[in-house]
């Protein structure tokens, strides 16, 4: 039943007043409400950020165990010590007379250190993902800089540094077919015109 109200006609009891289970105007959830929750404008700091972590880790994966961890540190540790033998291979060559494994070098140190970092907090690490689907595409990524390293010393940088590029553009970034063409291409002539052309870092290449 209705009853007119200043000339607007409102759900409400025949005595004028709300019906009962009604709710009164301007007194129901605003617009931003979810639930009877607070608009998200009206919380302070911390709530806003506990709002926002409990957002983000809906739909997550579950979170790995200490055994992976472990594992995926292996990896990476296992990872960078074959890339520094394959550095040492290409040749060392000093800080002021770079070689061929210069850089690689410094890389895979890095990589090495990472993995033993990430191996000292395996068991207190509560932020890593369990293996799922995603998984593969890190896998995937790592792959590709393999046959990367592998092929680099034979038919030289720019195809592998093009190809690698637009694989992780388009593929695993999900990017344009037109942005991944343009950036790889862009990513090997801005490599060659400051490695070779400007440091003249014994890189090999086709050109």
């Amino acid at each position: 039943m209705t009853a007119a109200h200043d000339g607007a006609f409102t759900p409400e009891s025949p005595g004028g007043h709300p019906a009962a289970g009604a709710t009164p105007s301007g007194s129901g959830p605003s617009s931003g409400q979810v639930g009877g929750e607070r608009p998200f404008e009206e919380l302070n700091l911390s709530e806003a950020i506990h709002r926002v972590e409990e957002a983000e880790h809906e739909g997550r994966p579950p979170a790995a165990g200490p055994l992976s961890n472990v594992l995926t540190a292996a990896a990476v540790v296992a990872l960078g010590i074959a890339a520094l033998l394959g550095s040492a291979r290409l040749g060392l060559g000093t800080a002021r007379s770079p070689e061929s494994g210069t850089w690689p070098l410094v890389v895979s140190a890095a990589l090495v250190v990472l993995g033993l970092g990430l191996l000292a907090t395996a068991r207190r690490t509560r932020d890593a993902e369990r293996f799922s689907k995603a998984s593969w595409l890190v896998l995937a990524g790592l792959g590709s800089m393999v046959v990367f390293v592998a092929v680099i010393e034979t038919i030289g940088f720019e195809i592998p540094a093009g190809l690698l590029a637009f694989v992780w553009l388009r593929f695993l970034g999900r990017e344009g077919w037109r942005t991944s063409v343009v950036a790889s291409l862009a990513v090997v002539v801005a490599f060659y015109l400051v490695f070779v052309a400007a440091l003249a870092v014994p890189i090999p290449h086709l050109f």
